[in-house]
């Protein structure tokens, strides 16, 4: 399913992207990287995933430095300079890059071609009772969730959006698109057999920010609830909630809290010595050693599991 939040820029894809990507070499060659289209995208897993659809046939470039928080990172006039000399640009959407929507917006307008991630897939909403602060419109019941990376089978829908979009330039990566989509059924199926050491019951998360809700919904976990309240983990607790959130972690005999980058680990340290749970750390933004989203996707259910098997 196709978000229409973007439509204004997909209609500049059709008419930018067959222009900027086809312009890249007098003669039509790509032997070497200069002479290829120039693909920017702006964190490093979605990076991955890209230069995995694209191999040989673009240079891509990732603005963000691994590891970083994206909810956080701020460009500089360098990062700026490169996206706006790309052939095309991958960002995921929905506010997770918040530093950069004025630049891409800006970009946009100067008719660069951007290819937003999340136009392309069948967006999560925040359901009842997921911990989210109600007093917030954008993380409320309803709220779209941009955490799409948590999810080998949502990517598909990225990948195979992507391989399309590559195609208006006459650049043909079908097979690797279609070797990409192929490995991630595969992963997705591997990861759906690490959980399942899992007994249900013992389903239950606790995280850092509302950062897991793609991989819940698919692998059958229940959220409930987060340390900071909300999709960015710029947002902050209050102490109320991190009091509603103690009561639930007791009522559903939680054992783990599991922390991530951007969370106060003081907050979480004294969640856990009140509640009797452990804190375990989650690499929700960083790529393995290997860069490859394989491995940060084994790496990531993996550590869950350890945590949660009895």
């Amino acid at each position: 399913m196709i978000n229409n939040r973007h439509s204004w820029v997909r209609i500049l894809l059709a008419s930018s992207v067959l222009f900027a990507l086809t312009a890249c070499g007098k003669d039509g060659s790509a032997s070497q990287d200069a002479d290829l289209p120039q693909i920017v995208v702006t964190y490093s897993i979605l990076g991955s995933l890209v230069s995995e659809v694209v191999g040989s046939a673009a240079q891509v470039t990732v603005l963000m430095p691994n590891g970083v928080d994206p909810h956080e990172w701020q460009p500089s006039p360098k990062d700026i300079e490169t996206l706006n000399n790309a052939d095309l640009v991958v960002t995921n959407g929905l506010g997770l890059e918040g530093g950069l929507e004025d630049v891409i917006s800006q970009a946009v307008s100067e008719k660069v071609s951007v290819f937003v991630a999340t136009d392309h897939i069948k967006i999560r909403e925040v359901a009842e009772g997921e911990g989210v602060d109600p007093s917030d419109a954008d993380q409320s019941v309803g709220a779209q969730d941009p955490h799409i990376w948590m999810d080998p089978m949502t990517l598909i829908d990225v990948v195979e959006a992507l391989v399309e979009t590559l195609a208006l330039a006459n650049i043909d990566v079908t097979e690797q698109g279609a070797k990409v989509t192929e490995d991630l059924a595969t992963l997705d199926n591997e990861v759906e057999k690490l959980v399942g050491e899992i007994p249900e019951t013992e389903r239950k998360l606790v995280t850092g920010h509302e950062s897991l809700g793609y991989f819940t919904s698919r692998y059958g976990f229940s959220l409930t609830g987060a340390v900071i309240p909300g999709f960015s983990s710029e947002s902050e607790s209050a102490a109320g909630e991190l009091s509603a959130l103690k009561e639930k972690i007791v009522e559903q005999g939680v054992k783990v809290v599991f922390t991530e980058l951007g969370t106060d680990r003081d907050v979480v340290d004294a969640l856990a010595r009140d509640t009797g749970a452990t804190v375990v750390e989650l690499s929700t933004h960083l790529l393995p050693a290997d860069g490859t989203y394989r491995s940060f996707m084994i790496d990531l259910a993996s550590t869950i599991v350890t945590a949660l098997k009895p």
